[in-house]
């Protein structure tokens, strides 16, 4: 008897990979007799496999054929998105049960099991409401940290400023990072200022004037160690900012053009979403190329202040690391 497989898809970026790690905890627990492939970034295969959710890694970053992967699977599951772009290259598959979202009002395609997407919903609890409602013998949702090995430490104790974010909108202005790096240098932190190899000039422009560490070739494991051992995290709202959530290191997010009740941090002392929209129903473009206004609102006393605030909390309520890490606590 051949055994069973199962394909999911989560070709994503690194904060939305780790906000679908307990959906695909639940994948693994209630399909525990299925060989279980993924098709996702390539570059979060010892993440994935050493956590034990995933078989088989099939390298997938962009939409399209998912050439390699098996035919006829039992189950394909489309933890990517709500409409065609993601689930068509499952279908061509021809599994026997196609698991998805529909936005309200779409028609359901003939053979899509679907759930209703809500825009409002966390990202931790969408899709582990995806795998519960169709494949329910999962249990309960796992919290995140409990699915990571605790990376060796990087830097022990700097504070991490991430000024980059794939689009415009959700980018705060060079010169306001640059203001932050230097007051908290004159205040006795260590600054590593973290990017990726195309965001240098950023990263630089940002570390330079007061002296701060730049870091732009940091792999996935260095990325974690550092964040994991740092005395604080500020960043825009991006993947470093799930990474300072799921290890439980205290953070300043600071949000535009989309609310923190989507993919923000829990809202536990250590950590403070700054989100200064005079409408809570306030929803920008997350793709625009112009930093969005509820972020451009964001000063740079504003962020001094976020700071302290959770300096102050952490230091009155000291806990252990990785175990105390929060991601999914909401």
């Amino acid at each position: 008897m051949s055994t069973p497989t199962a394909v999911v898809l989560r070709a994503i970026g690194l904060g939305d990979m780790l906000t679908g790690l307990p959906a695909m905890a639940l994948l693994r627990r209630a399909l525990p007799e299925h060989y279980l492939v993924g098709a996702v970034p390539g570059r979060y295969a010892g993440l994935l496999l050493g956590a034990g959710l995933l078989d088989e890694v099939l390298p997938t970053a962009d939409l399209g054929p998912l050439g390699g992967a098996p035919r006829a699977p039992d189950v394909a599951v489309d933890l990517h998105g709500n409409r065609w772009p993601s689930r068509d290259p499952l279908q061509a598959l021809q599994p026997r049960r196609l698991i998805g979202f529909v936005r309200p009002g779409d028609d359901v395609a003939p053979g899509l099991e679907a759930s209703i997407w809500n825009d409002d919903e966390h990202e931790v609890a969408r899709w582990c409401r995806l795998v519960a409602e169709h494949l329910p013998g999962g249990g309960e949702s796992p919290p995140v940290w409990s699915l990571l090995a605790a990376p060796p430490a990087v830097l022990p104790g700097a504070t991490v400023l991430h000024p980059g974010a794939a689009a415009g909108s959700r980018r705060w202005p060079v010169e306001r990072w640059a203001a932050v790096a230097g007051r908290l240098a004159a205040d006795g932190h260590r600054i590593v200022v973290t990017g990726t190899p195309a965001e240098r000039p950023l990263v630089e422009a940002v570390a330079r004037p007061s002296g701060a560490e730049p870091a732009t070739s940091l792999d996935v494991d260095e990325l974690f160690g550092l964040v994991a051992a740092a005395r604080l995290v500020v960043s825009g709202d991006t993947g470093v900012a799930h990474v300072a959530s799921a290890f439980g290191t205290p953070s300043v997010v600071l949000f535009g053009p989309v609310s923190p009740s989507r993919w923000g941090p829990p809202a536990l002392p250590r950590h403070r979403a700054l989100w200064p929209a005079p409408d809570p129903g306030y929803r920008g473009d997350p793709h625009g190329d112009r930093c969005d206004p509820v972020l451009l609102a964001i000063s740079v006393a504003d962020v001094l202040g976020a700071v302290r605030h959770v300096l102050r909390a952490e230091a009155a309520t000291p806990t252990t690391r990785h175990a105390s890490a929060d991601l999914d606590h909401r």
